[in-house]
C-alpha cells in the first residue's frame, strides 16, 4: 500500500500577511516608477514630435530673430559659449578637486568645500545678475561671449571640483604608496597615477558640467544678450545668440511659427545632452577595461 502525502498545507496567517505585503510593496514601487517615467516620456515625446516636425534645411542654414527664421546663429552661439565655459571651468574645477582630495584636510579645504556648496545652491539667475553688474556694467564689456562664458564657468566649477574630489578619493591609497615607493615625485603620482585612475569620475563631472552649460538660460540673458546675426569674433562688446533664448522667447509668442521654432530648439538641446551622456558613458565603460 502506498500512502498519499498531501503537500499542500494551508498557509498560516503570517505567511498570507507576508505575501499580501509583498504584493502591495511591489505595486507601490510600480506606481512610483510610472509616476517618474510617465511625465518624462510625455515631455520627451511631445518635444520630439513637435521638434522633428519643425526641422528643415532652412532651419539650420539661416539665422533667426529668436521668434522667427532659422537657428544657425543660436546653434553657433551655444557651441561657442559652452566651449568657452568649459575651457575656463575644467582646469580650475579639476585643479580644485585635486587640491581638496590630496591637500584639503585643513581649514582652507573645509572653507573651499563650504563655499563650493553655497555656490552650488545659489540660483543661476542671481549669478547672472552678479555677472551683469560686474562684467557688463562695471568692466564695460557689454553683452558678450566672454561675460557669458565666465558666468557659466563660475556656475559649473563647484560641480567639477566636488565630483573630482570624490573620484580621486576612490583611488586606493595603495596606488599612491606604490608610486612613492618607486621614487615618483608628488606631481607624478597625482597626474600619472591618481588622476588616470579616477578618469571615469572626472569625465562624469565634466559631463554634468557640460549638460548644465548647454541648458542654462537665466545667466545668459544678463550676460550674452541676444544677436540675430552670426558671431563676428569679438570677445566683448558683441552679444550672441543661443538656443535656450529661443525656447524662452518663442514660447511666449502667439504664433505657431514661433512655437515650432521653440520646439525645434528644445529638441536640439535635448539631443545634445543625450549625445553627451551616451558618449561619456561609452568612454567611461572603455576606461574601466583598459
Amino acid at each position: 500500500m502506498s500512502a498519499t502525502v498531501n503537500n499542500h498545507q494551508p498557509r498560516s496567517a503570517q505567511e498570507i500577511r507576508r505575501v499580501v505585503t509583498s504584493y502591495l510593496g511591489w505595486t507601490a514601487c510600480a506606481v512610483a516608477l510610472l509616476l517618474v517615467i510617465g511625465p518624462l516620456l510625455d515631455i520627451v515625446g511631445v518635444v520630439a514630435v513637435n521638434g522633428l516636425s519643425a526641422f528643415s534645411y532652412k532651419l539650420f542654414t539661416t539665422t533667426g530673430t529668436g521668434t522667427s527664421g532659422g537657428l544657425l546663429n543660436a546653434i553657433e552661439g551655444t557651441f561657442i559659449i559652452t566651449l568657452g565655459a568649459m575651457c575656463f571651468a575644467i582646469p580650475i574645477g579639476v585643479g580644485a578637486g585635486i587640491y581638496l582630495s590630496e591637500y584639503g584636510n585643513n581649514k582652507l579645504g573645509n572653507t573651499i568645500r563650504f563655499l563650493s556648496d553655497v555656490l552650488t545652491g545659489t540660483p543661476s539667475i542671481v549669478l547672472g545678475y552678479f555677472s551683469y553688474v560686474v562684467f557688463v556694467i562695471t568692466l564695460g564689456w557689454k553683452f558678450s561671449v566672454l561675460a557669458a562664458a565666465i558666468t557659466i564657468a563660475i556656475l559649473i566649477v563647484p560641480y567639477l571640483a566636488r565630483i573630482t574630489e570624490l573620484a580621486l578619493r576612490q583611488v586606493p591609497v595603495s596606488m599612491r604608496e606604490a608610486g612613492f615607493a618607486l621614487g615618483a615625485s608628488e606631481p607624478a603620482v597625482v597626474f600619472k597615477i591618481i588622476l588616470p585612475g579616477a578618469s571615469s569620475g572626472v569625465i562624469t563631472g565634466a559631463l554634468l558640467a557640460l549638460a548644465i552649460s548647454v541648458g542654462e538660460t537665466a545667466p545668459l540673458i544678463y550676460t550674452a544678450g541676444w544677436s540675430s546675426s552670426l558671431w563676428r569674433g569679438h570677445l566683448t562688446h558683441e552679444p550672441i545668440g543661443y538656443l535656450t533664448y529661443v525656447i524662452w522667447t518663442a514660447f511666449q509668442q502667439p504664433t505657431s511659427e514661433a512655437h515650432a521654432l521653440a520646439f525645434a530648439s528644445a529638441f536640439l538641446v535635448m539631443l545634445v545632452v543625450l549625445a553627451i551622456n551616451i558618449g561619456v558613458r561609452l568612454t567611461v565603460r572603455r576606461t574601466k577595461f583598459v
